[in-house]
């Protein structure tokens, strides 16, 4: 098992070392986009409890580009089923099916923490302040897991290629604005906020940003980021093993 898990992550791996220079080039440029503008333009003129609106907006772009990275790092698995025809590969090759959602999996969120620890030195290099813990980096690590995971599952599900943007359109991009990134979700109306706060990337927001200035945190969210990546596993691996059929 973990020798077929290995070798579908080894499969990415090789494909991402010979981009790797290509890979982080294009990774800095939204964070630094994000930080410029609202860390230093409209940050200036905002107060937080916490201090700067740098130091608050740097855990919430963490959540959001680890979001973005893991999603978008597996959807081409969405292309090698519809297009290519390549996974049929996968399913007839002596491997177990969960080895390759797991490989595949591992594969995504090991750029979402390249991309992460781009995010990270940037941050530090614009004179931002936070901590990182052994917490803070599995929370980010299950943030990771679980929208690779939910990238496998549209990727097993959607028919087309304009399917899959809109995924994007109508869950990340919500997520991206809505989910304490930004700003706190105690700012929102009372029945959208209670919704909001259900989604995994508010957990994650909520985490990060608590972790990383080291004030209190619940630690019930980190539960319920496991019980997102657990039943995105069993959601992606039924998905898969249906193609197998």
């Amino acid at each position: 098992m973990l020798y077929d898990i290995w070798t579908v992550f080894w499969r990415d791996w090789v494909v991402l070392k010979r981009r790797m220079t290509k890979f982080i080039l294009s990774r800095m440029v939204a964070p630094m986009l994000y930080l410029v503008a609202f860390g230093w333009g409209l940050g200036r003129s905002i107060q937080v409890e916490s201090g700067s609106y740098l130091d608050f907006l740097v855990p919430g772009i963490l959540a959001l580009n680890s979001m973005n990275i893991s999603f978008n790092s597996i959807t081409p698995v969405h292309a090698e089923r519809i297009y290519h025809k390549s996974l049929e590969e996968y399913i007839i090759a002596p491997i177990w099916p969960d080895a390759f959602v797991i490989g595949k999996v591992l594969a995504a969120v090991l750029r979402g923490l390249i991309s992460s620890a781009i995010i990270v030195a940037l941050a530090l290099a614009f004179g931002a302040h936070f901590t990182l813990t052994p917490l803070f980096l599995l929370v980010l690590v299950l943030n990771c897991i679980i929208f690779a995971e939910i990238g496998f599952i549209a990727a097993m599900k959607i028919r087309t290629y304009e399917e899959m943007s809109q995924v994007n359109t109508y869950i990340l991009l919500p997520m991206s604005f809505l989910c304490g990134t930004f700003f706190s979700t105690h700012a929102l109306p009372d029945l959208l906020r209670y919704v909001i706060e259900l989604l995994p990337l508010t957990h994650t927001s909520y985490l990060l940003r608590g972790l990383g200035s080291g004030s209190q945190t619940a630690l019930t969210s980190v539960l319920v980021l496991i019980i997102y990546a657990l039943l995105g596993f069993v959601l992606g691996s039924r998905s898969f093993r249906r193609l197998t059929r």
